[in-house]
């Protein structure tokens, strides 16, 4: 739609710049409605992303926007989607809006934070995900949606199944675009904007043009204002970032004891295995801990993430896919376990805490054949951390994390867990691969021990009488 594309070297000088007016909700033209919502909502001055894009995005014009996770980017893209979206009624499985994201969460992140306000303008708002009953889904298009929030690959089923059509859609906004690309989706997301209506409103939300982001600014936005809040110079002003250097069988005993501490954290890991089976180890040294990664069902996910929110699980363990969409008050540690793998992740990781303007604790524990990488990853992110040596039991991880040793009184019901020089072993079993050496005596050693408490509860159960 661009008649004459710039370079990619120019369109990131322009990306990187932006110019943020300074006034508050009132003075950006949206209309009472929603400023009442605002005021109930409590939220009284607008985010910078906010002050700059809203003037924009309500005149109509096609956004460009840049602002990391936590930065206010849901209500700049969101409120001019529903006002200029409100006063219309969409047909049956015809939306008019349509929100793209990359994951669940994040989905319903964005629904949360639109809902208010969408109901305050009279629109029905839809959302569309996997893991969730796509019939049910399809109800809900049939019965019809002014406003769809959306993944790209159930949409996609939604439309090949002739539940959805998009010729009416005249404002789309893509958020979190570069993390749809990394997970795959620009197929589907190209065949999806295809669709909508040419001449409609577009908005683009990335942390960074890479990964042919760059290719559907130039594809789909049309002559684009652009709008950007750093998000590493945001990282580093509101965040404290420390990087422990520890000794490898340490490791285990270490993440234990940050796990302990008073207060929610979120605590990261590799792989699905890893991180149900560092759950599992929490949960019997004392810790209320659940796991989150992709092999959980939809229903469970929100049940795991309504548990954290409201502190009946302080520590959540997750792969990657909590890095995004998930918004958590008052949360002021997160703890890679295992080190991200670049710059960007670490910033999505880091960036559940230090949200809407509030401090935060990112810490990242390496192992000394890991500092190179995380050196690189550091750089990458244009972070300069804090580096400290530290062993498990000693004051100065107290001092940085609150780190505590657990109570070692199994939750509900788990298995209990020996501490000392098994610590070490464990903590390797952890990242093993099925089918490799360590995952046999592992499970060997975990088998003994739940035939011990078994047996232990069978002898209390006689000596009660049972």
């Amino acid at each position: 739609m661009n008649s004459t594309p710039r370079t990619d070297d120019a369109r990131k000088d322009e990306f990187a710049a932006s110019p943020i007016p300074a006034t508050g909700f009132a003075g950006l033209g949206l209309p009472s409605k929603v400023l009442r919502v605002l005021g109930r909502l409590g939220v009284e001055e607008p985010f910078p992303i906010q002050a700059a894009a809203l003037p924009d995005a309500l005149a109509g014009r096609d956004v460009l926007g840049r602002g990391r996770t936590g930065s206010g980017k849901t209500l700049a893209f969101g409120l001019p989607l529903l006002v200029r979206t409100a006063g219309r009624r969409a047909e049956a499985r015809r939306p008019l809006a349509l929100v793209l994201v990359p994951t669940r969460e994040l989905a319903q992140q964005v629904t949360d934070a639109l809902d208010p306000f969408a109901a305050a303008l009279g629109l029905r708002l839809a959302t569309v995900v996997g893991g969730m009953s796509i019939g049910r889904q399809a109800g809900a298009l049939r019965d019809g949606a002014e406003v769809l929030v959306a993944t790209p690959g159930r949409l996609m089923d939604l439309v090949e199944r002739k539940d959805c059509r998009l010729e009416r859609v005249a404002v789309t906004v893509l958020d979190e675009a570069d993390q749809m690309a990394d997970l795959g989706f620009m197929p589907q997301v190209t065949e999806l904007l295809d669709q909508v209506r040419a001449e409609g409103q577009r908005m683009l939300f990335s942390a960074t043009l890479d990964r042919n982001v760059d290719l559907l600014v130039e594809r789909y936005l049309s002559d684009p204002v652009v709008h950007s809040v750093d998000p590493s110079a945001a990282a580093v002003s509101t965040m404290e970032h420390h990087v422990l250097h520890v000794h490898g069988p340490d490791k285990f005993a270490t993440a234990t004891e940050i796990a302990a501490r008073d207060g929610r954290v979120i605590m990261f890991l590799d792989t699905k295995h890893a991180v149900d089976r560092f759950t599992k180890h929490l949960l019997g040294s004392g810790v209320r801990a659940a796991a989150l990664h992709g092999g959980k069902s939809q229903p469970l996910r929100t049940r795991t993430l309504d548990r954290f929110r409201t502190g009946e699980v302080t520590v959540l363990v997750a792969t990657n896919v909590a890095a995004r969409g998930i918004h958590v008050d008052a949360l002021d540690l997160v703890v890679n376990v295992d080190p991200p793998a670049d710059g960007k992740d670490y910033l999505h990781r880091g960036g559940r805490t230090a949200r809407a303007g509030e401090s935060g604790v990112v810490v990242t524990l390496v192992t000394p054949e890991e500092r190179r990488d995380v050196a690189r990853v550091m750089a990458d992110a244009g972070i300069r951390p804090h580096v400290t040596r530290v062993r498990s039991g000693e004051a100065e991880l107290t001092r940085i994390t609150g780190a505590r040793k657990p109570s070692g009184v199994p939750v509900d019901g788990s298995a209990p867990t020996q501490e000392g020089a098994r610590r070490g072993a464990a903590f390797r079993g952890i990242g093993t691969v099925p089918g490799r050496p360590g995952r046999a005596k592992n499970e060997s050693r975990r088998a003994a021990e739940a035939r011990k408490t078994a047996e232990a509860r069978r002898a209390a159960k006689v000596r009660r009488g049972g």
